[in-house]
């Protein structure tokens, strides 16, 4: 079990419907620069990150994945996969340009794919390998019906659509130029969702913190479960603000990148749900040091997409602080075992590894070249 090749790829995989919007972004395709790293027996692991297709600084992904990283693992046993990631998180020359952004996530996308081998050798799925239960429940809450592009009318029947799909949870963007067509969203979406079914809202840090006062205020009418990311993800002081004036939680942590990052908004119980994600954290390994700080503080873990970022339905079956992973099924057709969802609930991947192997089809069909 030696490392004998590290070879990134780039997919660029187009979204629902030709293009979605949120209140800070617009997009067409999802961008997944990844990494496989092949061992001197023949298994190959696969990792990868998640971008906005951006190719500049997708390809700039790419390149420290080969180039910055893959020197460093060559000839290294991958099972060793805790102290990889300390060697490469410290390395000096990496860690001088800076501990989050794109150097941590080529990092994330090198630790999926160690984690995915280190899965395989045991011959269990990586859920199995970090201790989860087989009977573990895991709800799905759908975001993929709920895009700020949609108007009134479609978004309502997205929601119908995704509980008459068994969904108990719906998540719908918010952070309109105008607060009285958030508001009225948020109403209409509420009167067509069953009794007891959760519904969430999602600003993308799109507010400042005076809109995030007069728009949060009112969401109480509506039981709402949480705001996500009301302002600039990492502007603690705000939330810090907003979680002391707003009777409604928040969720937030997708735009964190360090550990160090998670503790402070915790320590400061800005967070009420978070957010974690693997591929914006350094991988499975720093994702796990989070979620075990998010529960020894009561609080409870819903990473960042669980089917695009397939890492993530292992993470969640296996940790004590997961009971709901988000739900946008953009890139399902790209892999071998893709996460699926029945009567509102993830079904137990069975396969060894992360989840992460692709298809050969979704490279030709959506590879990028690096």
């Amino acid at each position: 079990m030696r490392i004998e090749s590290v070879e990134p790829f780039l997919l660029h995989v187009p979204v629902t419907s030709g293009g979605i919007a949120d209140g800070a972004h617009a997009l067409e395709k999802w961008g997944a620069p990844g990494v496989r790293i092949t061992t001197a027996c023949g298994r190959v692991g696969t990792g990868y990150t998640g971008t906005h297709a951006h190719l500049p600084t997708d390809r700039a992904i790419a390149l420290l994945i080969a180039e910055a990283y893959g020197p460093l693992l060559i000839g290294r046993d991958p099972r060793e996969v805790r102290a990889l990631w300390s060697d490469l998180a410290h390395h000096p020359p990496i860690r001088w340009v800076g501990r989050a952004g794109l150097t941590h996530l080529a990092l994330a996308a090198i630790d999926v794919a160690l984690w995915d081998l280190k899965a395989q050798e045991a011959d269990q799925p990586l859920w199995r390998l970090l201790g989860g239960a087989a009977d573990t429940r895991l709800e799905a809450y759908d975001t993929d019906g709920g895009w700020l592009d949609r108007d009134d009318a479609r978004l309502v029947d997205e929601a119908r659509l995704r509980t008459d799909q068994g969904y108990r949870s719906v998540k719908i963007k918010v952070g309109s130029e105008e607060p009285a067509r958030d508001l009225r969203r948020v109403e209409a979406v509420r009167e067509a969702l069953p009794d007891g079914a959760r519904l969430m809202v999602d600003a993308n840090g799109s507010w400042d913190r005076a809109r995030a006062l007069e728009v949060g205020r009112r969401l109480a009418e509506f039981d709402v479960t949480w705001i996500e990311e009301p302002i600039a993800f990492d502007d603690l002081p705000g939330h810090v603000a907003l979680a002391r004036a707003l009777s409604t939680p928040i969720a937030l942590g997708e735009q964190l990148y360090t550990t160090d990052a998670f503790r402070d908004f915790i320590a400061a119980d800005a967070v009420h749900y978070v957010q974690a994600d693997a591929v914006r954290l350094a991988g499975v390994t720093e994702w796990w040091t989070v979620a075990d700080l998010a529960h020894a503080h009561g609080k409870p873990v819903v990473p960042h997409i669980g089917d695009m970022m397939q890492v993530h339905l292992h993470l969640a079956w296996a940790h004590p602080a997961c009971t709901l992973l988000e739900h946008i099924p953009w890139m399902r057709s790209c892999f071998v075992e893709p996460a699926t969802v029945q009567d509102g609930r993830f079904v137990r991947p069975e396969r060894p590894g992360a989840g992460t192997a692709l298809r050969d089809e979704a490279l030709e069909r959506w590879g990028v070249r690096v």
